[in-house]
């Protein structure tokens, strides 16, 4: 590639690095942590099902 080719990766990208950083306060909030609980929660009952069936 030559010095003074731009390939514009970076800038192309940059309309979706500052729309993905904003935070809309209309949003729903949930903890991380509920999150990965539910998560568990549910794999522990199919795993449950699973066994009973």
């Amino acid at each position: 590639m030559d010095k003074g080719q731009n390939t514009g990766g970076l800038m192309s990208s940059a309309g979706l690095v500052r729309y993905f950083d904003a935070e809309d306060s209309n949003a729903i909030q949930i903890d991380p942590k509920t999150v990965i609980a539910t998560g568990v929660m549910i794999g522990v009952l199919i795993q449950l099902l699973t066994f009973v069936a």
